[in-house]
Formats: structure tokens, sequence, C-alpha cells
């Protein structure tokens, strides 16, 4: 009540937001300032200001207040059925491939939820634009967002057998320098690539090459062309290798291996919402139906994500 009265400015608009009575509201604030042995405000019959002690009191009792509200609104939300909309962002491609094929299933599940997708390759400011939550594909860095790790993601450095027939199959990272290799411009640190041998020998290079995208999907057709050396991510990647259109390259050395998160703004009070979101997309895609081990029995070296 005290937040409430030094927001508000007043006994009679601190009782009317609270839906209690000014009397109510005045004894509370007395009985604080007998038990805390200070005055919290100077009053006249015309006007009510904070003392200085109050002031040193007000922004805690602030930040107290908005907690118990966040907090009475986490539990009446989570003891209904999940229900609102849900703003959530994903990487364009993995999307595209593995995030709409679940919505059906989801909305059978949640028929009260709302889902605002955002499919995009840039990474989404959850808190500057408002997101509820995002599925990012990256090698997380500390940060003030929560990040549950979903699922590991490889990246593999791939060509179409045409292309190694006609040119050659690189044997060494160096080895690239002589080749058409494209580059994806919303990849972190995107003209370096870094190699890491199973010998624990490292390698950088700066790939060169005649096209840059920002849609991994944009470098497809090139590659089953048989006309260039990419980067994929083993979501995308592993389409092709059953078949044989494409085939990993180098396949002794490894790139920084990355995951799939679900990340938040915040862990705390986590909307009932938000909650449903998550464990539904982690339960189905915890299992990684793209990865290189579950569609080819294929172990690459290097290790596994933490």
């Amino acid at each position: 009540m005290f937040a409430k009265v030094a927001e508000e400015g007043s006994f009679a608009a601190a009782a009317a937001a609270m839906g209690v009575s000014v009397a109510t509201v005045s004894r509370a604030v007395t009985r604080l300032e007998e038990r805390l042995g200070g005055r919290l405000f100077n009053r006249t019959s015309r006007r009510l200001a904070l003392t200085d002690y109050g002031h040193t009191l007000a922004e805690r009792a602030a930040k107290i207040y908005a907690d118990a509200e966040e907090a009475e609104d986490f539990a009446r939300e989570t003891s209904s059925r999940p229900r609102g909309l849900v703003k959530l962002a994903a990487p364009l491609s993995f999307g595209a491939r593995w995030v709409a094929p679940l919505l059906p299933e989801f909305f059978r599940t949640y028929p009260d939820i709302a889902v605002d997708l955002h499919l995009t390759d840039v990474h989404a400011d959850l808190i500057g634009d408002g997101f509820d939550a995002a599925l990012r594909i990256a090698i997380m860095e500390d940060s003030s967002l929560a990040a549950r790790l979903i699922a590991p993601v490889r990246r593999f450095v791939v060509a179409s057998p045409a292309y190694l027939l006609r040119c050659g199959r690189p044997q060494h990272p160096h080895d690239l320098g002589a080749h058409q290799c494209l580059t994806y411009a919303n990849r972190s640190k995107r003209d370096v690539w870094r190699f890491t041998h199973q010998s624990g020998e490292e390698c950088t290079i700066t790939p060169t090459g005649a096209l840059r995208v920002t849609s991994v999907e944009a470098l497809l057709p090139m590659l089953i062309a048989g006309l260039a050396i990419a980067e994929l991510p083993e979501f995308v990647a592993t389409q092709y290798f059953a078949d044989k259109q494409l085939e990993p390259i180098l396949t002794d050395w490894r790139l920084p291996e990355g995951g799939l998160y679900f990340v938040t703004p915040t862990a705390r009070a986590r909307p009932a919402k938000v909650s449903a979101l998550a464990d539904f997309f982690i339960s189905r895609l915890a299992a990684a139906e793209w990865s290189a081990e579950t569609l080819m029995g294929w172990k690459p070296p290097g290790h596994r994500i933490k």
C-alpha cells in the first residue's frame, strides 16, 4: 500500500486503484511507519509528499509490489488452460521445414493459443521487438536471455558428386582456396570458416565465391548444379545426402558446432501459453530427425555440444 500511495500521490487514488477504503490505506501506512520507526510522508490537508526517508524506500517498495503482481498474474494464468497470443521467432529455412509442419498438432492440442510466427535469419531482438520466445540456432554466448538447449546442430562443407568429379575433392581446408566457395551473409563470422581436425589441428580459411546470400536455401541450386562448394547446417544438408545430390567433404574436420535453443526474455514467471509452446517444441524437436546419425548412422569426428 505504501508503494501504491507513493505511485499515485494520494491515499484516495491508491485506495481507488486497490479497491479498498482510504482509511484502510491510511492505517496500513501508519502501521508501517511505526514498525520502521520513521515517517514516510509529509501530510497536510492539501498535499502529500514523500519524506527523504520515504524516497529511499519507495523504489524498493515498488519493486516488491511489481513482483507480487507478477507472481499473482502468473499463478492466475497457470491455474487455467493456456491461452492467448504467443509471438515466436524462428530461422527461415528451419522454421519452414521443421517448425511449420508441427503447428497443426500444436493447435489441436492447444486450441486457445494463437501463434504469431516470424521466420527470419536475422536474430530477433526478443525484448526490443516484443517477442515472447524464439527458436534459435546458434553457438550461444553469455546472455541475459534464458536459453534451453533442444538439440545439437552441426555444419557440413558440401558439394555435389558432379562438382567433385570435375574439380577434384579437397583433402585439406587450405585446398578450398582453389575452389568456388559460396557464403551465407547472416552466418556469425560469415567471412571465416574455422576447422578443427580430429587430431587437434586447427585451420581457418576465408571462402571466396561468386554468390553470397541471405537465405541458405538460395545456395542449393548452385550446389546441386555442380557449380560450387558451400557450408550448410545439418538440418538442410542431410536432406540431400541420402539421394547423393550432395555429399559432405573434409569429413575428418569439424566446424564449430551450435545448437537449437528455445529462448525467452526471462525464465521468471513464464506465462502458461509460453510454457506450453516450449514444452511442445522441445518434445518434438529434441529427437533431431534431421541429424546425420538418425538418417544415415554417420558419426562425424569431434565432440557433441554440451
